[in-house]
């Protein structure tokens, strides 16, 4: 079976989706931010007495810079659907030069040695712990490069000053004022093994989600080719039973009536190929239908002569509507066999269609014998696979009721979405 133009998610749709897991993460990560902000403003207040003016100063600035920029863009930003895409990589540039900020004033205000060894250096990695959350492979390698730039380029910054003190031996730094060039050394490596992780931890995540989707959209393929298969079982029903059904009826009027079973065979040339048009089409629009309905009603017209009239009540507004093929002529032909046949006088058929809020109803209904007292309907090949049909073409979107009419008779009445184009693709015929 030929599925090619099935509409299922396209290529873009996986990163549609992590797009927006992303967006939601930033907007928790901006709120998570305004919390640990305001924990270390508790925590410089709690400092002030114990730190110098200028660093007091510096804390302040700081603290103001950070608290304003995450409110502001949440006031800015936040109102959107979608968050600017650049807006994970500015709050993770802002976050690693904030930190780097407070370090470097450390330095200044107190001793470069005590400034390295201070407990916030530990943010960096927190930092880049969050990167997978909401950042892509790319931001991720791109903010993590970052933090090892600006804490090398820092210590570097003090080395020159010649303010700093190194010492070549780890213990010798931890009881002393100096740094352990070793120590340093070793606390880049681990930033730029933080870095990493945090860069495949995000490639991890995409190309999960790639695999997810692509065996979400499989498996929707799949079961689209299930249900075509499934419909065109349910079409190839049809077919026979109406072939057989009308064959029986030329053959009786062969030798009663060789002129009206001549215009029969004519009829059913002309049905058979508008039929055989439509072979590959799960969906035709209204005025085909029409056409396939009134040459079927053609060939019935020969064999009841004046015993059947038929009158079509068609929207105009909905001769451009997409409807199942071959979904009328069963719904006659139960009609005019089981309640128009068995009536000894003359019997009438209604076919109406009309568009209705977005949907398209079709009615079929006849003025014939109807059911038997309390007697429960029993679905023949008919309704029932136009109910089959239904279900598979539009799911819940749709209505099939059949029962008898108040004024006498039995009516059918079908109710689907209006539209123009048509939801399933044409198969190939010898698929």
């Amino acid at each position: 079976m030929v599925l090619d133009s099935v509409r299922r998610p396209d290529n873009d749709h996986q990163q549609r989706l992590l797009a927006t897991e992303r967006d939601r993460a930033e907007r928790l990560l901006n709120a998570v931010r305004l919390v640990v902000l305001g924990l270390l403003c508790g925590a410089a207040l709690a400092y002030a007495p114990s730190l110098p003016r200028a660093l007091n100063v510096v804390n302040a600035w700081l603290l103001a810079v950070m608290v304003s920029w995450t409110v502001g863009q949440h006031r800015i930003f936040y109102h959107r659907d979608r968050l600017p895409g650049w807006l994970s990589v500015a709050n993770s540039i802002v976050d690693i030069t904030a930190v780097t900020a407070i370090v470097a004033a450390y330095g200044i205000a107190y001793s470069p040695g005590m400034a390295l060894k201070a407990p916030i250096v530990a943010a960096y990695f927190v930092i880049l712990a969050a990167l997978p959350v909401a950042s892509s492979t790319r931001k991720a390698a791109w903010v993590s490069a970052l933090v090892v730039a600006e804490y090398a380029l820092l210590m570097t910054a003090f080395l020159v000053s010649g303010r700093l003190t190194t010492v070549l031996s780890p213990v010798a730094a931890s009881s002393s004022g100096a740094v352990s060039l070793l120590d340093e050394g070793a606390k880049i490596l681990l930033l730029a093994c933080a870095g990493a992780v945090a860069t495949y931890a995000a490639h991890w995540q995409e190309r999960l989600s790639r695999r997810f989707s692509q065996a979400a959209r499989e498996s929707e393929q799949l079961q689209a080719r299930l249900d075509q298969a499934r419909l065109q079982a349910l079409r190839l029903q049809l077919q026979p039973h109406f072939l057989f059904n009308t064959l029986n009826t030329i053959t009786a009027l062969v030798h009663r009536d060789p002129p009206s079973a001549e215009r029969m065979v004519n009829g059913l040339s002309e049905l058979l190929r508008f039929s055989l048009g439509t072979a590959g089409e799960q969906e035709v629009r209204l005025d085909r239908e029409l056409e396939v309905l009134r040459h079927y009603l053609d060939i019935q017209l020969v064999r009841f002569s004046d015993r059947l009239s038929v009158r079509f009540d068609i929207d105009p507004a909905a001769r451009e509507a997409m409807v199942p093929s071959l979904l009328l002529q069963p719904l006659v032909e139960n009609a005019i066999k089981h309640g128009i046949t068995p009536r000894v006088a003359a019997g009438h058929l209604h076919i109406s269609v009309r568009r209705h809020n977005g949907m398209l109803l079709l009615e079929v209904r006849d003025d014939g014998v109807g059911t038997r007292g309390s007697e429960p309907l029993s679905e023949g090949v008919g309704l029932g696979n136009a109910r089959a049909r239904l279900a598979s073409l539009y799911g819940t979107d749709q209505r099939l009721e059949a029962g008898p009419h108040p004024g006498g008779g039995f009516n059918v009445t079908v109710e689907i979405p209006f539209h123009t184009e048509p939801r399933w693709p044409r198969e190939s015929v010898g698929a």
